[in-house]
């Protein structure tokens, strides 16, 4: 199992210097890949990652997960294509379909048949990521023409947690990258779904998974301080019915808090569950405490 690294972009002027920063550091530590959230309230996602790519060599980067509604696939393919040229093809495009509240009460679309919407954005942007020519027509998303940048296709991941989701990610997508998602529910639901879809389609997928750590010797005040950044997860349906699922009264229930044999025990878990890539989101607020967590992920 891969184990690579989750952050976010955040604001303010200094944003692009600060991912560079971060990007170069996670590189010199040894890390081959550095996943970044795509928030919508923060700066274009992808715009960043092409200027972290051509300043840093020898780290790859993930977006977990730019969001599709608010973007048409041929203006996403543009700058995902873009993006990866710069890069020299190291781009992993995770995908999303954000949550009701942002789609309908920031961005005025509608929420509804988000599964639909999904299948009619990969439709045109596959083939476009491809090199080839989109001829989609669909009800919710209509995809025509082609492109002319020359670059290779990044694989695409979907954020898909129901079942609905992990069979469109099985059947079309390179895998799922899920969040808030316990090791029980990885193994007897996201991955013999995904894995199963992409069976019958004569595929196979890789499974990511992200989830808060952090090693220290304070486990009640990590966990107080899990249930503080990330309560808005317990509140989301969709992240509800994973931590629902995993026997989880929230968000601190699946932050993986503890010291280095407990948190090793605990991603040793996640391998046993079927995930190839761990997804690591180091929260304490403590330097000592995030750098004591990422010297431990580096021995896994």
């Amino acid at each position: 199992m891969e184990i690579s690294v989750f952050g976010y972009l955040g604001g303010g002027v200094r944003v692009v210097d600060d991912y560079v920063a971060t990007l170069a550091a996670l590189r010199d530590e040894g890390f081959a890949r550095y996943w970044t959230a795509q928030l919508p309230r923060d700066p274009d996602l992808l715009t960043v990652l092409a200027i972290g790519l051509r300043e840093v060599p020898g780290i790859e980067v993930g977006t977990g997960v730019v969001p599709v509604q608010p973007q048409h696939p041929m203006a996403l393919a543009q700058r995902a294509l873009l993006v990866n040229q710069i890069g020299g093809g190291r781009l992993t495009l995770g995908l999303g379909l954000s949550h009701k509240p942002v789609v309908e009460g920031m961005w005025g679309q509608s929420f509804d048949r988000p599964v639909r919407r999904m299948s009619q954005v990969l439709d045109g942007l596959l083939p476009l990521l491809a090199g080839e020519k989109a001829a989609a027509e669909g009800d919710l998303v209509t995809t025509r023409g082609a492109l002319a940048i020359e670059a290779p296709a990044p694989p695409v991941y979907l954020a898909a947690l129901g079942p609905q989701m992990l069979r469109l990610a099985g059947r079309r997508t390179a895998g799922t990258v899920t969040w808030m998602t316990g090791p029980r529910t990885l193994a007897e639901h996201a991955v013999p779904t995904i894995r199963g879809a992409a069976e019958e389609a004569g595929r196979t997928v890789r499974v990511v998974a992200s989830l808060p750590v952090a090693v220290t010797d304070d486990r009640d005040g990590a966990r107080a301080e899990a249930a503080r950044q990330f309560a808005v997860y317990g509140q989301l349906p969709s992240y509800r019915a994973m931590l629902d699922r995993e026997g989880y009264a929230g968000p601190a229930d699946a932050a993986i808090v503890g010291d280095e044999t407990e948190v090793a025990e605990r991603i040793a878990a996640l391998r046993e569950a079927g995930v190839d890539e761990y997804v690591a989101l180091p929260f304490s607020p403590d330097p000592e405490e995030r750098a004591r967590t990422r010297a431990l992920l580096r021995t896994l």
